[in-house]
């Protein structure tokens, strides 16, 4: 079961201005890819509010947001961003983060993909 109450206005936005013309694993999360780099804003302040193995950051943790982390297989089941965090830059995954300081578009974009990944929605 969904952690997350179904949004009509979230869903609308997903399926008619993200995934619209996608058929298939690869496409939607390229569609992704395309849709975070197009509309966040960067770079900005994030916190870290999920621990995850694939990330050395911890919960309470800020960070600098510097692009989408494109990756070549797009048979991931996730969407990445580049980092700055401790003089290193590498990618972590979106779900970890949340925008602290991000302009309304990239707080709206990153919400979205939480709420995809809340919802057990997948490529």
């Amino acid at each position: 079961m969904s952690k997350e109450m179904r949004d009509s206005i979230r869903e609308e936005r997903i399926t008619m201005e993200i995934v619209v013309d996608a058929y298939g694993p690869e496409e939607k999360a390229e569609s992704w890819c395309h849709y975070l780099d197009d509309v966040m804003s960067f770079p900005f302040k994030a916190e870290c509010i999920l621990a995850d193995k694939r990330s050395p950051l911890n919960v309470g943790e800020q960070v600098e947001v510097l692009a989408v982390h494109f990756i070549d297989d797009y048979n991931q089941l996730e969407m990445y961003v580049e980092i700055s965090w401790q003089d290193r830059q590498f990618g972590v995954p979106l779900k970890q983060i949340k925008p602290l300081d991000a302009d309304a578009e990239t707080t709206e974009a990153i919400a979205d993909w939480h709420y995809w990944k809340n919802r057990g929605y997948m490529f």
